[in-house]
């Protein structure tokens, strides 16, 4: 369940495609499963001092002028999470209950609440046995394959900007990486015209796939 609060999302994009078409042959669900716990990693090394950092200087979000904490940021995503098997099972906000899952989800203990709600979403997506079946998200419908895209891609990058923020490595494993440029090399563009991405980077001449891919997205690539 994607929402604006932390995540930018193709919210003029109502009941349109996300254009999925990579050529990576790669399944979107070992994808899901690969940013989820790429974020994941990441939170399991967030200090107790560092949840009330303000996020400004690493992480892109539809508000770059409010000053959001890790916290708040990292709860937005638990949110996504726990919206993740009712969207996968085609259910809508209305029927679930729009308030659902308001509020703090990471309570005392962050890092093991914010696990939970990875491992449910995790558990949903490698149980989806139709990609092309209707999730009705908050801002239109949309296969469970590109809702699925939009998630793979907030994740990942989202993982990166945090280890940043941190100090943690922000290295992706290539599996995630490849399918993701290629995605964004016929996507970006859309993305872009939908205001979820800023202007492309340039990229050092000898860049990385990842630093091609956050250069693309409009992050610093190094």
């Amino acid at each position: 369940m994607t929402d604006t609060t932390s995540t930018p999302t193709p919210a003029g994009a109502s009941g349109t495609s996300t254009g999925t078409g990579t050529g990576t042959g790669t399944d979107e669900r070992d994808l899901f499963v690969l940013a989820d716990e790429a974020l994941l990693a990441v939170v399991r090394q967030v200090r107790e001092e560092q949840w009330e950092l303000d996020t400004r200087a690493e992480v892109s979000t539809s508000d770059e002028e409010r000053a959001y904490s890790l916290r708040e940021i990292m709860n937005h995503h638990a949110y996504e999470d726990a919206w993740v098997p009712a969207m996968l099972a085609g259910r809508t906000m209305a029927e679930v209950g729009e308030d659902a899952h308001r509020g703090d989800l990471l309570g005392a203990d962050p890092v093991a609440a914010f696990e939970r709600h990875v491992r449910g979403a995790i558990a949903a997506v490698r149980a989806l046995e139709d990609p092309e079946r209707t999730v009705h998200c908050s801002f239109g419908d949309f296969t469970a394959r590109d809702y699925l895209w939009q998630t793979i891609s907030f994740r990942a990058l989202r993982a990166v900007e945090i280890a940043r923020l941190v100090g943690a490595d922000d290295q992706l494993v290539p599996e995630l990486v490849e399918p993701l440029l290629a995605y964004f090399r016929a996507n970006a563009e859309q993305w872009r015209a939908w205001g979820v991405l800023g202007p492309e980077l340039p990229a050092p001449q000898d860049a990385t796939a990842q630093e091609r891919l956050l250069a693309l997205t409009g992050r610093r690539p190094r």
